[in-house]
């Protein structure tokens, strides 16, 4: 076993002692050590719960015949986060997430890990760590949150965010906004729709490297601390099976990962971080490779933000093995790939079915026969920009309209409040990449506030940031290159023509070649705002967002 590096012979009589300064029997130490990596926090909604999940999970290493040992991670709760100084600090987190588990599970050498995650960039740090290490690992979530009402309809964070610039407008009354704000997150879990937290967690489910419903049980459900013990017994079956996430996760995984996203919708967020994980493993993963995938995949479930159902939903209507099933029988995934349950995803499958086909609808039926995702290139984004295609409404997937600059978040939200923005503009935040924010904020306020206005029926916004799953409308992110290196965002002008074509995966500034030459050499870029601690660091090696904005280890 790797763990009888730190108990096993003479040599280790004085770390026994310590062990059993924890009170662990001879019995208990002799067995294989199985680290669960617990985000519990009482700052996040969706990792309130998770002490009790990870009770779950000791519980069933302890029958399977393991001794578990718990260790914490940090989280950042984006929501909470959002439109102030912390949301610097959000995918920067990420890597802090990644970095301290390595630390963990090398200066003490666990058998195997399972790793207890839900939200946002809690997920992703977690899944690079587990490519990274390579131990037995398996993934339970804490599940999502089950939607609220408020002013008698089905609500979500999302209608909390937009609730501020309907009620600026005056297109909501104060105390349609407190109904929201007292019933949109109506307990623990991962917020109700289809943002970063549930996409990330779906994802771990769709790679394989967590038990079919761990993305969408909801977390209040009994049924959730069912699953955290069955994960706990199973990572003992893993240990023995010397599975692996390289052996589970490889190049076809990942491009399932993509088949499944384009057909959800998932947040642009995954094309930050799936590209990211598959790093850890040494897998490149294109952004062209992301266009194709939407070529080919119909959008078959459309949840909020984009849509009318929410995670209860999916679940409901057979969960996301009935989707990998429908989106097998139409000849789109590789379903010989393993798992974590021993078996094949084909095998996982077998007797999965479509429950309700509004939910999950068949490729005739589809919302679109493209994907939900799409990533578009031209002269502001030679190196790609991302956008949630399956959220835009069909009369913005092509628009052409006047800039209007802001070179922070800040700036544009103070903007849009003041009323500098008109139906028809095209709103340009930059300076909010991964270097040059630094930690590439999410723009959900911004996206918010246009939608609360009504300004997304005819507002588009692009940005070297990066958007909430809870973003929608024509919010185009991930503008690589960044403003803060030199890329064209930064030298856009109040006033320039921007043209948009999502459906053809184009981005255009409409100026000639000539001018771009002239502004580059008489504008000066604003300069990078000073920082200190982790940001000044994480800046210094941050790469752009086209490669996931991970930490440049070339040195």
């Amino acid at each position: 076993m790797r763990s009888d590096l730190m108990k096993a012979g003479v040599q280790r009589i004085p770390h026994r002692s310590l062990f059993k300064a924890l009170g662990l029997t001879d019995e208990e130490i002799s067995r294989p050590i199985i680290g669960v990596v617990n985000a519990q926090n009482e700052i996040i909604p969706g990792h309130m719960h998770l002490d009790n999940i990870a009770q779950a999970v000791k519980d069933g290493i302890r029958i399977a015949g393991g001794t578990p040992v718990e260790f914490p991670v940090i989280g950042v709760c984006d929501g909470i986060a959002m439109n102030h100084e912390g949301m610097f600090y959000s995918l920067p987190s990420r890597e802090i997430i990644a970095d301290s588990i390595e630390i963990m599970a090398n200066g003490h050498p666990f058998d195997a890990l399972v790793f207890i995650p839900n939200c946002d960039k809690i997920v992703p740090g977690m899944l690079m760590a587990a490519m990274r290490l390579n131990l037995p690992s398996i993934f339970i979530s804490g599940g999502p949150m089950l939607p609220g009402k408020a002013n008698g309809e089905a609500v979500a964070l999302t209608d909390a965010f937009e609730a501020p610039g309907a009620l600026e407008t005056g297109k909501m009354s104060k105390k349609e906004a407190c109904d929201i704000e007292n019933n949109a997150c109506p307990g623990c879990g991962s917020c109700a729709g289809l943002f970063t937290a549930n996409s990330m967690n779906c994802m771990c489910e769709i790679l394989g490297i967590a038990l079919p419903g761990n993305g969408t049980i909801p977390a209040v459900y009994s049924e959730r601390i069912r699953l955290a013990k069955h994960a706990g017994m199973q990572i003992m079956k893993l240990l023995e099976m010397n599975l692996r996430p390289h052996d589970i996760i490889t190049k076809s995984t990942f491009l399932n990962g993509l088949v499944a996203d384009m057909a959800l919708g998932c947040s642009t967020n995954t094309i930050l971080h799936l590209p990211a994980i598959a790093h850890e493993a040494n897998i490149k993963i294109d952004l062209k490779e992301v266009n194709a995938a939407s070529e080919r995949v119909p959008h078959i479930v459309k949840l909020n933000p984009a849509g009318k159902h929410f995670m209860v939903d999916l679940y409901e209507a057979g969960g996301l093995q009935a989707v990998l099933k429908r989106l097998d029988e139409m000849g789109l995934i590789d379903s010989a790939v393993k798992t974590v349950t021993g078996k094949t995803v084909f095998e996982n499958i077998a007797n999965a079915k479509v429950l309700n086909s509004d939910v999950i609808r068949t490729k005739e039926n589809a919302y679109s026969q493209t994907g939900g995702l799409a990533v578009l290139w031209g002269n502001i984004c030679p190196d790609g920009a991302v956008v949630k295609k399956g959220a835009v409404l069909p009369e913005m997937l092509v628009h052409s309209g006047p800039a209007k600059c802001f070179n922070s978040e800040e700036e544009c939200v103070s903007g849009l409040v003041a009323g500098k923005v008109k139906a028809g503009d095209v709103v340009v935040v930059r300076y909010e990449g991964p270097k040059g924010g630094p930690g590439m904020r999410e723009m959900l306020t911004p996206t918010a506030t246009l939608a609360g206005m009504g300004l997304d029926k005819s507002c588009a916004l692009i940005t070297d940031g990066r958007f909430s799953g809870v973003s929608k409308g024509a919010s185009i992110g991930h503008i690589s290159p960044e403003a803060a290196s030199g890329g064209l965002l930064a030298y856009i002008m109040e006033g320039d023509i921007i043209e948009i074509n999502i459906p053809g995966h184009k981005l255009n500034l409409n100026i000639s070649d000539e001018e771009i030459a002239k502004r580059k050499a008489a504008i000066q870029p604003r300069p990078i705002k000073k920082v200190h601690g982790y940001l000044k660091r994480y800046r210094a090696m941050v790469t752009s967002a086209s490669e996931g904005a991970i930490l440049d280890d070339t040195n």
